[in-house]
This record gives C-alpha cells, sequence and structure tokens, in this order.
C-alpha cells in the first residue's frame, strides 16, 4: 500500500577508502564536477547517489518499488584511516548530505526527497580503534569534532 518504509545504510566512505585508486574523493566525499557513472541517461556526480539508486533498482526488480527509502545512517569518519579520515572530510560530507544528498533526489528518482540520519552523535572511544571510534558529531566528553556542531 506504499505505506511501508525501508531503511537502507548507505557509507560512500568505505567504498573509498577500499578503492582510493578507482573512486575519487569529490565523488565518494561529496559532489564530482564530472560523473563518477553514467547508466544510460543517469549520470551520478556523488556516489551515495550512485548507491542509493542501485538499492532502488533492486527493490523494483523485485517487487518493492512501492516501498518508501529512508537513509537509516550514513556519514564519514574524522580519524582512523589518515589523510581520508579528517574532521574537514567528515564535515564536509555530513553538511553535504544534510543539504545535498537529503534535500534533493537521486537521478533515478529525481522528484522525491529523501529522510536519512547521519551516524552518529557521539564519536565511541569505547569500540576498538580505528574509524569506527570516529563517525560522531561530537567527541564523548560532548565537544563538537568540527565547527558547525
Amino acid at each position: 500500500n506504499g505505506d511501508s518504509i525501508l531503511m537502507v545504510n548507505a557509507y560512500p566512505y568505505f567504498a573509498y577508502a577500499s578503492d582510493t585508486s578507482h573512486i575519487s574523493k569529490e565523488y565518494a566525499n561529496t559532489k564530482s564536477s564530472a560523473p563518477g557513472v553514467v547508466d544510460g541517461n543517469l549520470e551520478y556526480h556523488s556516489l551515495i547517489h550512485a548507491m542509493l539508486d542501485a538499492f532502488y533498482a533492486a527493490l523494483e526488480k523485485n517487487g518493492g518499488s512501492s516501498l518508501g527509502v529512508v537513509v537509516g545512517e550514513t556519514g564519514w569518519p574524522s580519524g582512523g584511516n589518515g589523510e581520508i579520515t579528517t574532521p574537514y572530510l567528515s564535515a564536509m560530507y555530513n553538511s553535504f548530505c544534510r543539504y545535498y544528498i537529503l534535500g534533493s533526489g537521486t537521478p533515478m528518482r529525481p522528484n522525491k526527497k529523501l529522510d536519512g540520519f547521519v551516524f552518529e552523535m557521539f564519536n565511541e572511544n569505547e569500540k576498538p580503534g580505528g574509524v569506527e571510534q570516529n563517525f560522531g558529531l561530537y567527541q564523548a566528553n560532548m565537544t563538537p569534532v568540527y565547527a558547525f556542531c
């Protein structure tokens, strides 16, 4: 009946971190001027849009096109993996998601506004070291990771 929703977790960071030689930082983190992927008449300037449209396409092939989709988790870590995880890159991605990704549709569904959630509120210093500790908007002591919080 179209009242059901499905939440999808989409993390362009992990795709980028696993293949920095074929995925540009701009395409993964914000919006590249040149499309990162062209699929027929659809051009993808941001990896999260490509991820979400791949999810939409899978839903349609399996009879789920009437389901609503919400981005359950997304984010970019502010530390834990050298120069590809900085507070600046995290701020860029998270603010980009708030204003561009969630405020607009995808190339496959251009007029369908997205709802979603940035993962997560606080860095988790009890997790094992690395990127998993660093997805928060705030440090565990409640100080902002970057200025816009």
